[in-house]
């Protein structure tokens, strides 16, 4: 009786025209939330709801339309407070503080989108729950909710098709795959409805401007369908493991071994080859680590048997695991030890992610205040202009700079450390100067580049001390944002 109930109260729901800012606050009745599938309409009456009642971590925002003209919402859920720990002043004028962690240090992001195809409706309620269950677990004072908030950023664009949702089918109004319509070698497997040409249709147009200029710094990109019970990682046009192996590997392994026995596969191998998806797009142009999350097709309508939140229990269990562990989805470099002997340095690094990097190497700065920087190998510095985006540098220098070259660069396989020497005997080393690791987050190409101060406690001169105090963060943010670039002769992303 109670289901039938659902369904004639959703049903009358579904019929009335809704302005959606004025209806923000009605929501929707839990037995409605739980049993039934969102549409265009109940999403909007959601998503504005969070807006209003929780604008602490809820920013909600448009960034497109759909073919017919239906907003795509996008949620932005992080704890805004201004809780530093310490004074950052630069980071907090500049950015606002919403975008940094206590520690000052700018917050990891997540971005996760769901919909693609319209009929795709579990896939598109795990994107809806895993909102939920951050935004209640705020209101709800759960204390690793509060722990992720307080040092990451969720981006949630739940419902990327609308149309295609509420007409119950995959495609776009234009009978467009959107999830074949990346630009990521599309139209190159076998594949039906890709669009006239990569980005034809202004929701997928959409979602890649908000990844290339909001979020190009991520470092988890999770988009979600619904189909094979499924979690399938790059690359779908290739049976060949991905660059970054290592790390997907691990995530594979970690989750069987503590949550879930989903598979978790090359997508080529694990579903069938296809080509200009999202998923191959995050990761091969945008460097993200990417996973396209695939619920079983189980769906039930006219309303669904079993609650949502029961259905879909696991899949957002994994989904926690996830978000919290974000921090260990790249290379973590940290100098154990650091040398100074007749102007070469002996360097000791570890790695504490678990995602290796093949291109790292150490910068010098003569003090504070310079805007160049020595490499290893070089009798003369470097300097160099950046334009910021997204609170990300991109810069090119011209630069024959090879980190292959033995004294130059290194790298560091996940979880691991390094032991290498390099040549610094063309820069003025002083007591007022500053060291800096700066590297690749990953081994695909794409990858974002970073950099990591070096603690001052570790370096060491075997002519003597050498080392000065390492000046805060918040003096250098200045100059660093526009000052360090690509080091390897190309367009580069740089992550300050």
């Amino acid at each position: 009786m109670r289901r039938w109930a659902a369904i004639v109260l959703a049903s009358l729901m579904l019929t009335v025209p809704v302005a959606p800012a004025a209806s923000a606050q009605i929501g929707q009745p839990d037995i409605i939330q739980e049993h039934w599938y969102h549409s265009y309409a109940t999403l909007t009456l959601d998503v504005n709801a969070w807006a209003d009642d929780y604008p602490e971590i809820v920013n909600l925002s448009v960034v497109g339309q759909t073919e017919m003209g239906r907003n795509l919402w996008m949620l932005q859920i992080t704890d805004e407070s201004c809780t530093l720990s310490q004074p950052i002043p630069v980071a907090v004028v500049s950015s606002g503080c919403e975008h940094y962690k206590p520690d000052g240090w700018r917050k990891e992001v997540v971005y996760i989108d769901g919909g693609h195809h319209g009929n795709e409706h579990l896939g598109t309620e795990l994107a809806f729950l895993v909102a939920e269950y951050y935004i209640e677990g705020w209101a709800n004072g759960d204390q690793e909710v509060l722990d992720v908030l307080a040092t990451t950023e969720l981006h949630i664009l739940i419902m990327l098709n609308a149309d295609g949702n509420d007409f119950d089918t995959r495609w776009n109004v234009n009978q467009v795959d959107l999830n074949r319509n990346y630009d990521h070698y599309w139209n190159t497997c076998p594949t039906t409805q890709p669009g006239s040409s990569a980005f034809s249709e202004s929701e997928t147009h959409a979602n890649s401007i908000y990844m290339n200029e909001v979020v190009p710094h991520a470092d988890l990109y999770i988009t979600m369908h619904t189909g094979v019970w499924i979690m399938l990682y790059p690359w779908g046009k290739w049976p060949e493991q991905p660059s970054d192996w290592e790390l997907f590997h691990f995530i594979r392994d970690d989750v069987h071994a503590n949550i879930s026995d989903i598979p978790i596969q090359n997508a080529n191998q694990g579903l069938y080859p296809n080509c200009g998806t999202s998923r191959d797009y995050g990761y091969g142009v945008m460097g993200y680590p990417t996973f396209t999350f695939e619920t079983d097709d189980e769906q039930f309508l006219l309303g669904t048997v079993e609650a949502l939140s029961d259905r879909l229990e696991e899949e957002l269990d994994v989904m926690r695991y996830l978000i919290q562990n974000i921090w260990y989805w790249r290379a973590r470099l940290v100098v154990d030890s650091l040398e100074i002997e007749d102007g070469k340095v002996h360097l000791s690094v570890s790695n504490l992610g678990h995602a290796s990097t093949s291109n790292a190497t150490l910068l010098y700065l003569e003090n504070e205040d310079s805007l160049e920087f020595w490499t290893p190998g070089s009798n003369e510095p470097t300097e160099v202009t950046g334009e910021q985006k997204g609170g990300v540098t991109q810069v090119q220098l011209d630069s024959d700079f090879n980190f292959s070259t033995p004294g130059y660069g290194f790298a560091v396989n996940a979880t691991n450390s390094t032991v290498t020497t390099l040549d610094f005997s063309g820069a003025p080393i002083s007591s007022e100067g500053i060291w800096m690791l700066y590297y690749q987050k990953r081994v695909i190409d794409s990858s974002m580049w970073v950099f990591d101060f070096v603690n001052e406690s570790v370096v060491k001169s075997k002519e003597g001390a050498l080392q000065g105090l390492l000046p805060a963060p918040s003096i250098l943010l200045v100059f660093v944002a526009f000052a360090l670039a690509a080091i390897n002769g190309r367009n580069s992303r740089f992550e300050h």
